[in-house]
């Protein structure tokens, strides 16, 4: 949905109230680049000098704040919105029913871990409200979850950054190469476990979702 060069452009612009702003945006069920802004804005710190603290606790703060609200909107308007409007965010009734898989076998663990994953994390905090959960109890997994998901990604690109600015030539163009070949081994290992969680949903939860 947005371009690189589009996110450099708003972080240029707003600072870390891009990264707050898109991270709660995606965060209430709209599939907005809330990891990649955290990336960027991470990794920028590093190579200039920034501060990382303030980084980190505006893509927390983003996710809480950005949960809680998708959470009331599940809870509120529950299974039959999804159905009828979550086509029109990505959310159609395959990944729904997943949704409903997961969060019927791991409850809160799908909250506290699904800022991880880019599937649950526009999709967890939908279904902890469509699903009842107490609101207790998703806002301590769903707050733990996003300050260790702030934390650790925004360390992590961060010190890349710093790394990469303090080391120059053949070496930095090898770091960066071995940080594509995690990300993309990162990234078929989450679409064959994906497509494995789908085909047991599938089997678990056939036919049509519950009205």
């Amino acid at each position: 949905m947005f371009a690189p060069d589009q996110l450099h452009h708003l972080l240029e612009t707003y600072g870390v109230w891009a990264v707050a702003v898109i991270v709660g945006l995606e965060s209430m069920g709209i599939p907005l680049p809330g990891e990649a802004i955290l990336v960027l804005a991470a990794a920028y710190a590093g190579r200039h000098g920034g501060n990382i603290a303030l980084v980190i606790a505006s893509a927390a703060s983003g996710a809480i704040i950005g949960d809680n609200v998708g959470y009331l909107v599940g809870r509120q308007l529950g299974s039959r919105f999804l159905r009828r409007y979550g086509s029109y965010v990505g959310l159609h009734e395959d990944r729904i029913r997943l949704g409903q898989y997961l969060f019927m076998r791991h409850g809160g663990k799908v909250v506290f871990f699904g800022r991880f994953f880019a599937l649950l994390r526009f999709l967890a905090a939908l279904l902890a409200g469509v699903n009842k959960m107490t609101w207790t109890k998703f806002l301590i997994a769903n707050a733990a979850g996003g300050i260790l998901w702030a934390t650790v990604v925004g360390f992590t690109a961060y010190s890349f950054g710093h790394e990469l600015h303090r080391i120059q030539g053949p070496l930095g163009a090898i770091g960066v190469l071995l940080a594509v070949i995690i990300a993309i081994a990162g990234f078929i290992y989450v679409r064959r476990n994906e497509a494995q969680m789908q085909a047991e949903a599938d089997k678990v939860l056939s036919g049509p979702l519950p009205r």
